[in-house]
């Protein structure tokens, strides 16, 4: 949708747009990502299942399982009703180790088999009828109170029904219980869509207009959950990303990390998420996508995938991948601030923020 200014002109000035700081934002965007399904735990159960879903392309999934009993990570889905047959299959790997796969299989999982402890899922869905249902799955495991590292997963996998568009799915606690305030929220995508009812709203928006040590989004509104990016141009000399919250530079943030598909490292008590590995340092152009869980009474978990372009061109592969799973142990507070840091020079002009949250 365009909206005309004065004299029909497409861009104005600064006092006609809604913001001058970074990105202004769209009055209206339609068709993003909507809210098509969640169910919240009034108290401990087994399984938390989102049904009568509407018929779209693709979904996302978000899921918050707080403390139970012991419980492994399953998930299940179908058409009309949960299908427990040996329709489902799986590659996964376990905190960088070794793929598995599962063939002819009765759900998704067998994760973190028997820890008893709060966990963050980010998930996408291929929903088309007439193809198998293709799933992606990161999860993150708290672990240990504190700054302990936590455990994470890496899951893909198919539900093989070819005939009718899923409308339904479970995330399965394996006979144990997940804790009360434990959710599972959908959301839906396709191309038709026109709704103007975005799950995700924008909560900041930040562009450098000179050189600065930091990218910092300033205050925000608390929202339990949050997607983060930053684009960082190429810089004059070789640095690490540094990412805090709340201005907290205690030693109250760890991670696990891989780095270019290696074996992964981690950090325990640390005043910081590094959101490039130390290891690498760049000067490279480098981009970061990263997924929040963001309850005030728990320990906030983040799934973060970051890259280093390298030199320009098609004859230059990205010189860094890297995987963060980690978490922030307040435990008393929601985020309403992100900042991040470079440890050793200064960002370029058009650097960017992007903050985006919802309840």
């Amino acid at each position: 949708m365009v909206d005309w200014l004065a004299g029909n002109r497409i861009r104005g000035t600064s006092t006609e747009r809604t913001s001058t700081t970074g990105f202004n934002p769209a009055l209206t965007v339609t068709g993003g990502w909507k809210e098509v399904g969640r169910t919240t735990l009034g108290s401990s159960t087994t399984d938390i299942d989102v049904s009568s879903l509407p018929n779209k392309r693709y979904y996302m999934i978000l899921a918050h399982n707080i403390l139970g009993a012991n419980n492994n990570w399953n998930f299940r889905t179908g058409s009309g009703s949960i299908d427990t047959g040996n329709n489902y299959a799986q590659r996964r790997s376990y905190n960088g180790g070794s793929d598995a796969t599962s063939t002819s299989f009765n759900r998704f999982g067998d994760v973190f088999t028997g820890q008893n402890y709060d966990r963050f899922t980010v998930g996408y869905v291929a929903n088309l009828s007439g193809k198998e249902k293709l799933f992606q799955f990161n999860i993150v495991d708290r672990l240990s109170t504190g700054a302990a590292a936590p455990d994470r997963c890496e899951l893909v996998g198919k539900w093989v029904n070819t005939s009718n568009p899923l409308d339904i799915l479970q995330l399965k606690g394996a006979n144990n219980t997940f804790g009360t305030g434990s959710e599972l929220v959908v959301l839906g995508w396709d191309p038709a869509d026109t709704h103007t009812t975005n799950f995700w709203e924008e909560l900041a928006s930040v562009e450098l207009t000179g050189t600065s040590a930091t990218l910092d989004s300033g205050t925000i509104t608390a929202k339990r959950y949050l997607w983060i990016q930053y684009y960082i141009g190429t810089r004059t000399a070789t640095n690490n990303d540094l990412m805090t919250f709340n201005s907290d530079t205690g030693s109250n943030y760890a991670q696990r990390e891989q780095r270019n598909g290696g074996s992964d490292g981690t950090r325990t008590n640390h005043p910081n998420i590094f959101s490039v590995p130390e290891t690498s340092p760049s000067t490279n152009p480098t981009f970061s996508n990263t997924f929040i869980v963001n309850d005030s009474a728990n320990e906030k978990l983040l799934i973060s995938h970051c890259f280093a372009q390298n030199t320009a061109g098609a004859g230059n592969a990205p010189s860094e991948r890297y995987e963060i799973f980690g978490k922030w142990t307040n435990t008393s507070s929601q985020i309403t601030r992100i900042t991040i840091t470079a440890n050793t020079s200064t960002y370029p002009t058009g650097s960017i923020l992007k903050v985006w949250g919802s309840n």
